[in-house]
Parts: C-alpha cells; structure tokens; sequence
C-alpha cells in the first residue's frame, strides 16, 4: 500500500516510522531541515528501549493509497 504522511513532523513521523517499518510504501511531505534530515537518514521512533527505523521517500510522493494530513 502506498501511504503519503503529509506534515511529517512529531505526529506524522511517528506514522511514517510505523507505517514504514511494516513494510508499507511510505512517502512524507515536509519541509525545512526536518526534510533533509529525512531524506539523508529516513525516519526513526525510540519508544522505551526499543528503536523503530524506517525508510521513507521524499519529493512528489505521485499517486498514493491513502493520505494522512498530520498538521
């Protein structure tokens, strides 16, 4: 399923890393150095100990499944 997190900030990213590390295809709308650092490093969540990364595309993320606006 392809997913758009669009405002992936604090809310949103903890959808993408999620959703990402399911195995979804994941593309997130950002912007600013949160962007890049996405771009360079994709997403991660730490929750407890335990520490959730996902990849993630940047950029027009094209046609998608669903999209979930998190502003």
């Amino acid at each position: 399923m392809r997913i758009c997190i669009f405002g992936a900030g604090a809310v949103g990213g903890l959808f993408a890393a999620r959703l990402a590390a399911a195995g979804h295809d994941v593309a997130v709308v950002a912007r600013g150095a949160h962007l890049e650092a996405m771009r360079r490093n994709g997403v991660k969540l730490l929750h407890g100990g335990e520490v959730i990364h996902g990849e993630v595309r940047t950029g027009d993320p094209g046609p998608q499944d669903a999209v979930i606006v998190t502003l």
